[in-house]
């Protein structure tokens, strides 16, 4: 699962990236508003732990632009205020939950994980372009009918792109989001994953469009235009 903490409080965010990391979740981080809505618009996260005070942009408003822009992540909002009118607030413009600091870490878990299931259980799982389709519930992957079968990072690779799609992505950016910095990966391990992807999408489907494309000079992207 995958989380993005927006947390301006850097002794704060780092105690709980490390906690949540712990218990087997992914974390990114951003440290001020206008970072943290364009991560949160920019990749699939399952659950937005948002701290309402933040600098460039507030909570409330990082909340209000998401839900305008259909974005339903759920939300968990975070604040050192705990008044009434503060929770009617952010509950009003679409956060899921709130939770006043100093708090738990065992609350904010299970805050989480509540969350996490609601938002799986809300949004959309099947990712297509032209006759591709990809299920992240099932974990399954097909083309024009036909199923195909991929290892854990190719499935996570093409998933990566397709929630990205039309769009360039860097190596360093899919290593960041595929490979989470593996100290392991080598400097042509994404080309290697790339052309095993193309050799199970692409190269079977003679009659449809190639859809994985190198930029060269920039990266990948998969479109069908």
């Amino acid at each position: 699962m995958k989380i993005l903490l927006v947390e301006d409080d850097h002794r704060i965010s780092s105690v709980i990236k490390k906690g949540l990391e712990q218990e087997g979740f992914l974390v990114d981080v951003a440290f001020n508003g206008e970072s943290g809505l364009d991560m949160a618009l920019s990749d699939g996260y399952d659950v937005l732990v948002l701290d309402l005070m933040l600098p460039l942009l507030d909570g409330m408003t990082v909340c209000r632009q998401l839900r305008e822009k259909k974005n339903q992540t759920p939300i968990l909002m975070l604040t050192a205020k705990s008044e009434v009118s503060d929770k009617v607030a952010g509950l009003t413009i679409g956060a899921d939950d709130y939770l006043a600091k100093p708090f738990a870490f065992e609350e904010l878990l299970a805050r989480i994980k509540a969350l996490s299931r609601r938002g799986r259980s809300q949004k959309t799982q099947v990712l297509t372009i032209d006759n591709l389709v990809l299920n992240t519930t099932t974990f399954e992957v097909n083309r024009a009918g036909m199923p195909i079968e991929l290892s854990k990072k190719e499935f996570l690779l093409l998933e990566f792109l397709l929630k990205n799609k039309h769009r360039t992505v860097s190596k360093k950016t899919i290593i960041t989001k595929v490979w989470e910095f593996d100290t392991d990966v080598l400097p042509n391990t994404v080309e290697v994953y790339i052309g095993y992807l193309r050799n199970k999408i692409d190269k079977p489907f003679k009659k449809s469009k190639m859809l994985i494309k190198t930029v060269r000079g920039f990266g990948y992207k998969i479109s069908d235009k």
